[in-house]
């Protein structure tokens, strides 16, 4: 496993960006998948968007798709996540999470962080 910590949320207005990052502890970060997922009040924890290992292929919740973009830079252990034209309903905490398994079940993903809250207003 590696350890990660995610940073970036914050209040933006609609139609607004941010940026999140999500920072890896330990040697093994280029061998991980990396996602990002979400979780509304009283809603089940939901796939954004994942990256392999080598960063060379993403793939995105419909939701999200053309507004939110992955990128890693195994260099410094870290993962991103752009998000533009932000919406309300996007509020929510952002977690980033590690698997040996490109995919989009959050079950697959064994390491976690601890979250970072978005919230979009209108």
């Amino acid at each position: 496993q590696v350890q990660l910590a995610e940073s970036g949320g914050g209040l933006v207005q609609a139609g607004g960006s941010l940026r999140l990052s999500c920072a890896a502890s330990g040697r093994t970060f280029s061998s991980y998948a990396m996602g990002w997922f979400r979780q509304a009040p009283g809603k089940e924890r939901e796939f954004v968007a994942t990256i392999t290992p080598s960063g060379g292929k993403a793939y995105y919740a419909d939701s999200v798709k053309g507004r939110f973009t992955i990128s890693r830079d195994n260099a410094k252990n870290t993962v991103y996540l752009q998000m533009n034209s932000l919406k309300p309903e996007d509020t929510a905490v952002y977690y980033c999470a590690g698997s040996h398994i490109y995919g989009i079940s959050r079950h697959a993903y064994d390491s976690w962080g601890q979250g970072t809250q978005v919230t979009v207003s209108s």
